[in-house]
């Protein structure tokens, strides 16, 4: 079955081209050319990810990310823009994106990117080979379904943070090396994804912040510490 793209563009030729592109390479790419319009598709469809640029007419792709978020945490969003600045990557982060892409970009790229983070997330779907449910501390720890429960509290993950909290549950009271981390789950230990880690981690510690026996430490020049 194919993969289907909710792709967000309002430059009318690149969108032509991109979307050209992606179906080239099989997937089901559906396009808006505005940020209400995407809003209107999403919450009627179901994709495997969002493709969104940033600078968008009527509502832009951050506006957009953060309604999408409201009632889907775990679809994978790819932001795409112009601009570089650090602090737009960081805030696309915080808003729950997967990656980042910077124009101009080459298809190959972008396809890059985007098979990446379909083939980490699996639609979204964990393995069904991993454990249920897990305790940590007084929280429920449930990997398939991406959520975090805690006294009739549910809190739903996104794959990422839901990877990054498995892997330094599973390691208790261990230093967990940064660049062992970054490579575990993004695959990359550059500077960038450093910063993307750190922003999962601050997540996590509100999620887990109910429990004050749960603590991640950060060890410093080193990486981080969970124990609860």
């Amino acid at each position: 079955m194919k993969k289907k793209i909710l792709y967000v563009e309002d430059d009318p030729n690149l969108a032509f081209a991109t979307k050209d592109n992606l179906e080239a390479y099989d997937y089901e790419v559906v396009h808006a050319e505005d940020g209400a319009k995407a809003l209107e598709i999403i919450n009627k469809e179901h994709f495997d990810i969002c493709v969104l640029d940033v600078m968008l007419p009527k509502m832009d792709g951050f506006t957009l990310a953060e309604n999408i978020r409201k009632s889907d945490k775990q679809v994978p969003i790819l932001f795409l823009t112009a601009r570089s600045l650090q602090e737009d990557k960081i805030k696309g982060l915080e808003l729950g994106a997967e990656d980042y892409v910077t124009k101009p970009f080459s298809i190959q790229e972008l396809m890059l990117r985007i098979g990446v983070i379909l083939r980490r997330n699996n639609s979204g779907k964990p393995v069904a080979a991993q454990p249920k449910i897990n305790s940590i501390g007084n929280y429920s720890f449930d990997f398939q379904k991406l959520t975090l429960s805690i006294n009739g509290t549910l809190q739903n993950l996104t794959f990422r943070e839901a990877e990054v909290l498995k892997y330094l549950s599973e390691r208790p009271d261990q230093v967990i090396r940064r660049d062992e981390l970054l490579k575990a789950i993004w695959g990359d230990d550059d500077y960038f994804m450093g910063r993307s880690l750190d922003v999962f981690i601050s997540r996590l510690r509100k999620y887990l912040s109910s429990d004050p026996v749960i603590r991640i430490d950060n060890v410093h020049g080193v990486g981080f510490r969970m124990t609860y």
